[in-house]
């Protein structure tokens, strides 16, 4: 299977990634020309135990839609995953952008760790508007569309639930 990867701090183009099972949770994995031999091993929800090429890795995963977070050695990285329909798909609807009021709203539980914007800023589309940490991971939730910050309900420091409103923006 082919996957297009795209780390969301400094790369431009996404990289093809090809992945094929070779049974019993043995994997060739293919990037960039160079090709890995993985072993891998479920060890907890969200936890897996890699071996790839004789180094060993545990890498804690989130997923947040075609977003996963990973956590490997101490190093947190965004990884934007599409598989090459989900790339057309996405190519077909990027003509299209959101009109009206828009309110972010936390993807899962966890604290707000900063906020980056105040009622009455103009933002741009894709700009970051708060800083969330879940499962030791920060995402920064972005505005889905160009305008203007009419309410900021995050406060820097608090808990916030699944789906709770944190900015809205006009």
């Amino acid at each position: 299977m082919r996957y297009f990867t795209k780390q969301q701090q400094g790369q431009k183009e996404a990289v093809p990634v090809d992945l094929e099972p070779l049974g019993q949770d043995r994997y060739r994995l293919t990037v960039n020309g160079k090709t890995f031999q993985v072993d891998a091993l479920s060890v907890d929800q969200g936890t897996l135990s890699l071996l790839v090429d004789g180094q060993s890795y545990n890498v804690e995963f989130e997923e947040n839609g075609d977003e996963i977070g990973t956590l490997v050695r101490g190093q947190v990285n965004r990884t934007d995953v599409a598989d090459e329909r989900k790339l057309r798909m996405r190519a077909a609807a990027s003509s299209f952008s959101v009109e009206g009021r828009q309110i972010v709203l936390a993807p899962m539980p966890g604290k707000v760790v900063k906020v980056l914007v105040k009622v009455g800023e103009e933002v741009k589309e894709g700009q970051g508007l708060v800083v969330v940490e879940a499962m030791k991971m920060e995402n920064e939730l972005k505005s889905p569309k160009a305008g203007k910050v009419t309410e900021v309900f995050a406060k820097e420091g608090t808990a916030v639930e699944n789906n709770a409103k944190l900015v809205v923006v006009e």
